[in-house]
C-alpha cells in the first residue's frame, strides 16, 4: 500500500471497536487522477480510507483510526451517518454517468487482500461489508450491478443469499400482491435497509428496490418487486 494522504477527515481519533463496517464505492469520475485529486482536495469535503487504482495499487488516503468522509447522508440498521463506524474503500471506475464498466481482475484481487486484512484486524462481520447504494439508496448507485459481490461471497468476504440461481430465476417478473410487497419491504428493513413509510410506498420503493437488486439480483435492475426478489429477501433474512 502507498500513502497518499487526504486532509479531509475528522482529526479526533476513534476507538478500534467503533469500526464495524466497510463501505465499498466506485469513484464515478472520468479519470483516475481526477478522482484521487478530488478525494484529497480540501474544497471537495470528501475522502476515503483506501483507493484502488486500475493497476491494482492500493493508496492509503486516510488512516483507519480517523473518520473519513465517504458515506455522507446514510443509514443502516439503527445507525445514521456511517462515517463514524466504517472504513471507506474507493475503487476506480467511471460509474453509471461516464461509461460504467466491469472492475478489472487486478482491482478485485487487491480488494480481496485488503478486505481479508481489515476483517481480521477489526473483527468485522461479513454482513457488515456493504455497498454505498445499500446505505444511501436514494442518492447512490455504487458500486453497482457490475461489482462482483458473488465472487466476494465465495471467498467468505461478504454476505449473500445461498439460493440456486437457476431455481429462483423462474420466479422472475412474477408480480406480488400488496401484502407480499409489504412483507418484502419488511424483510429489507430487517436486513438493514431504510424503512419505507407504507403510505409513500409508490413514491419511495423504486430506488430502494434497485439498490437491493444491484446487490442481490444484478441481471435485472428494474425497481420492480417480483417473486424472485421476495424469495431472495426471505432467504437473506433467515441468516441474520
Amino acid at each position: 500500500m502507498t500513502e497518499n494522504y487526504s486532509i479531509n477527515f475528522n482529526p479526533l481519533k476513534r476507538r478500534k471497536s467503533n469500526i464495524q463496517y466497510i463501505i465499498l464505492h466506485y469513484t464515478g469520475m472520468k479519470k483516475e487522477s481526477e478522482a484521487i485529486e478530488r478525494l484529497c482536495n480540501v474544497k471537495s469535503k470528501v475522502s476515503s480510507h483506501y483507493f484502488i487504482k486500475n493497476s491494482g495499487q492500493v493508496l492509503t488516503l486516510v488512516p483507519d483510526i480517523y473518520e473519513a468522509w465517504h458515506a455522507g447522508k446514510s443509514s443502516w440498521k439503527n445507525l445514521k451517518s456511517l462515517n463514524k463506524n466504517s472504513i471507506g474503500i474507493e475503487i476506480n471506475n467511471p460509474g453509471h454517468d461516464f461509461g460504467y464498466k466491469k472492475f478489472n481482475l487486478k482491482q478485485i484481487l487487491s480488494l480481496k487482500k485488503l478486505l481479508k486484512y481489515l476483517i481480521k484486524k477489526y473483527n468485522i462481520k461479513k454482513k457488515n461489508i456493504l455497498g454505498h447504494s445499500d446505505i444511501a439508496p436514494y442518492r447512490k448507485k455504487d458500486p453497482g450491478e457490475k461489482f462482483p459481490w458473488k465472487d466476494l461471497y465465495k471467498n467468505n468476504l461478504c454476505y449473500d443469499h445461498n439460493l440456486n440461481k437457476k431455481d429462483i430465476k423462474k420466479f422472475r417478473k412474477i408480480k406480488l400482491n400488496f401484502s407480499e410487497e409489504k412483507k418484502f419491504l419488511i424483510n429489507l428493513y430487517k436486513i438493514g435497509y431504510s424503512r419505507i413509510n407504507i403510505r409513500q410506498l409508490n413514491k419511495n420503493k423504486i430506488p430502494l428496490v434497485k439498490a437491493f437488486q444491484r446487490r442481490y439480483r444484478q441481471e435485472l435492475v428494474d425497481g420492480k418487486i417480483d417473486k424472485e426478489c421476495f424469495l431472495i429477501s426471505k432467504n437473506l433474512k433467515t441468516f441474520l
